[in-house]
């Protein structure tokens, strides 16, 4: 169905966008976490006037600035790949995708940008309370900025609120509200924004560790510790919360992410949660190889729970949702590709019948169109199994994820109770684990991201338009320079900020 497909420029734009994106989630979840943090901190000050809040407000600040500025760098590039490596699916939706980036520059970065430089330059230049007030206004407009990119990130994975345009070929906004305040857009908000604090709340923790291991600074890491570990048990519990609602409702409009994740070949009547296990790399949904190489450990009807909210239900699997299952009413890719067919080739036909003037070829063309236009991206796929994404990392993702995500919520429960009974310092095994614990943190909120989007392959919009159809016509050498030349900037971008922070780690804060 597409001529002239360079797979080799679609997997290095694939690698090339993967790469900055992994490299701008280096920074972006401790802007979002450390500014609330840094929020509470300044308020404890303002309410208490003590210096020693105030000598601990100004040093995290510091380390935020640090990793505020080159997030921002990673981010614009970002949005650059949208136009260069991927102009189709700029072209195509355009419309709505550039609606919520667009608030997210004018609105959003506008508040974050303004408040920032009060916030570090407003010391004893303005009223306490509208410093207070500024650092507040960061931490709103750094996750207010968040916001709109992660409606435009949901989006791609349940497209609402737009209609498809024969005459221009391009998908169109209907209802911004219903873009911007989908089911699909608040679960990705609260798990992104949640699991943010938590890390920020692992950055303080591993920071002060360290500082406590060494006798340093101890009253200052004693109080950001505290203050840290409660905010980030609780922004972890919240995350493993809304982390099953996000599950619940991918079962729902992405059923084969779910499948993929779990690797749930075979479709199941009270389907059970893999606990553990190691995917067989010779499983495909069209042979009789086992799912799994040597045991599984599974946690009986929790994914059937998990994913209708019901024990005993039947959760379809990559098989049933590649080939169709007619017992469950379920409509495979198989069948899908014939209607998305059918759609691609009713369109040509009309944009030949308009062309030619052929008004009442148009219309038939075009109402033939209309019935199968929800399969339009399947109409681009070659076979059913291309519909199927890789199973192995999202799923490794998924677990490693889920793994370090309860770990946190022990950590967080450790340093409370020992900090409450005054013997954090004596605990140097929970100290040197504790100084690791944001690298687990950054390992956790990647394989999130892989979750998420390598889940979805195929597919650019969820179910209309492939990676494939999206993409620029660019060589494939042209990409994989442009690629190279990335990881360099971004490694020597990467290295200089743990440069920086190490030493100011190792200053630490400002002595009365």
């Amino acid at each position: 169905m597409i001529e002239n497909l360079d797979l080799g420029m679609v997997n290095w734009a694939r690698a090339q966008f993967t790469l900055t994106a992994m490299f701008h989630w280096v920074f972006v979840p401790l802007t979002l976490g450390i500014s609330w943090i840094i929020a509470f901190y300044h308020t404890i000050y303002v309410r208490t006037g003590s210096e020693e809040w105030k000598r601990l407000t100004k040093f995290w600040m510091k380390l935020f600035g640090i990793n505020f500025a080159i997030g921002v760098a990673t981010g614009i590039i970002m949005e650059f790949e949208f136009g260069t490596n991927w102009s189709n699916y700029s072209w195509m939706v355009g419309d709505i995708f550039g609606a919520p980036l667009a608030v997210e520059g004018i609105v959003a970065f506008f508040i974050e940008a303004t408040f920032f430089a009060v916030m570090f330059f407003g010391w004893n230049r303005v009223s306490k309370g509208f410093h207070l007030f500024s650092t507040w206004m960061v931490a709103v407009g750094s996750n207010l900025s968040a916001v709109w990119i992660l409606v435009a990130n949901a989006w791609m994975q349940y497209p609402v609120g737009q209609s498809f345009n024969p005459d221009t070929a391009r998908f169109e906004m209907q209802n911004f509200f219903e873009v911007a305040l989908s089911p699909y857009a608040v679960d990705k908000f609260t798990h992104t924004t949640s699991s943010s604090m938590m890390m920020a709340a692992l950055f303080i923790i591993s920071i002060s560790s360290w500082y406590l291991l060494r006798g340093r600074h101890v009253l200052m890491a004693k109080r950001s510790i505290v203050v840290a570990a409660t905010l980030g048990l609780l922004a972890s519990i919240f995350t493993a919360f809304n982390g099953d609602e996000s599950a619940y409702r991918i079962a729902q409009v992405q059923p084969m992410k779910l499948a993929a994740f779990e690797g749930l070949y075979e479709g199941q009547t009270n389907a059970g949660l893999t606990v553990f296990g190691v995917i067989n790399p010779d499983k495909k949904v069209y042979n009789d190889q086992p799912a799994f190489k040597g045991f599984n450990i599974h946690m009986p009807g929790v994914l059937s729970l998990m994913a209708t909210r019901s024990f005993g239900t039947f959760v379809p699997g990559m098989k049933d949702l590649t080939y169709g299952n007619a017992e469950h009413n379920i409509m495979g890719a198989a069948q899908k590709m014939e209607r998305g067919k059918q759609a691609v080739a009713n369109l040509d036909g009309y944009r030949k019948a308009k062309k030619a003037g052929d008004d009442a070829a148009a219309a038939t063309q075009l109402a033939a169109f209309n019935q199968n236009k929800e399969f339009l991206g399947y109409g681009y796929l070659n076979k059913p199994e291309e519909a199927v994404p890789p199973v192995a990392m999202p799923f490794y993702a998924f677990h490693i994820m889920v793994a370090l995500g309860t770990l946190f919520i022990l950590i967080f429960l450790c340093y409370l109770y020992f900090s409450l009974r005054n013997t954090l310092e004596r605990k140097t095994w929970l100290l040197g684990l504790g100084t690791i614990t944001y690298v687990l943190g950054m390992i956790a909120g990647q394989a999130g991201w892989i979750v998420a989007e390598v889940g979805r392959q195929p597919w650019a919009i969820q179910g209309l338009l492939p990676v494939t159809v999206a993409r620029t016509n660019l060589t494939a050498g042209t990409v994989q320079t442009t690629f190279f030349m990335f990881l360099v900037l971004f490694t020597v971008l990467l290295i200089a900020e743990i440069g920086i922070m190490v030493k100011q780690i190792n200053i630490g804060p400002e002595e009365n």
